[in-house]
């Protein structure tokens, strides 16, 4: 089921056909990609029959949010090609586990999607949509060293806060924020 659509992509849930599947576990493989993302437990995949239980859990995550939160594949409209995921959801707490109301975007893209302004187009997508439900800001959380998601978050538009603890068990993260815009204010609602 497609979520949203921007001018080059298609942001649709992940289904569990061989094609979703493999690239998943194709994604969540890779050094190069789950370094970034911390004491994540389950990854790196390390056997293809993995990538059913990731997806798994994403829809269970989900589950009571509708299309309005979840992990979504990114997909390229003029290939077919999924360059990879782009989530919106509560931020867990200081235990890791206990969603807060603090609400993150994040994307996890393929090493064969960097470079083409995926990330920045999905996110933005993302976070102006979320904006408009009333939420008051939809921060980033991005590992220290990770230059190319710090450089996305800033092309959106989101205001560095320097190194917080406050999320994912109290793991030190370079956090960015964007906030709704005052009614009134140009661009405001």
């Amino acid at each position: 089921m497609t979520v949203l659509t921007t001018a080059r992509l298609i942001l649709r849930n992940w289904t569990d056909s061989p094609a979703d599947l493999a690239r998943i576990f194709d994604l969540y493989s890779r050094n190069e990609v789950v370094r970034w993302l911390g004491a994540a437990p389950g990854l790196p995949l390390t056997e293809p029959g993995q990538a059913a239980g990731r997806l798994a859990l994403w829809r269970a995550r989900h589950a009571a949010h509708g299309d309005r939160y979840g992990t979504w594949a990114v997909q390229v409209r003029g290939t077919g090609l999924v360059a990879g995921t782009i989530l919106l959801k509560p931020l867990p707490g200081r235990d890791g586990r206990v969603p807060t109301d603090d609400i993150e975007v994040g994307w996890h893209l393929h090493p064969d999607s960097w470079g083409h302004g995926y990330a920045t187009e999905a996110a933005r997508a993302l976070v102006d949509r979320e904006l408009t439900t009333g939420t008051p800001q939809v921060y980033a959380v991005v590992a220290p060293g990770n230059v190319a998601s710090m450089a996305v978050a800033r092309r959106l538009g989101m205001e560095h806060l320097g190194r917080r603890t406050d999320w994912y068990g109290g793991e030190e993260l370079e956090t960015f924020v964007r906030r709704a815009l005052p009614p009134g204010a140009p661009g405001g609602h």
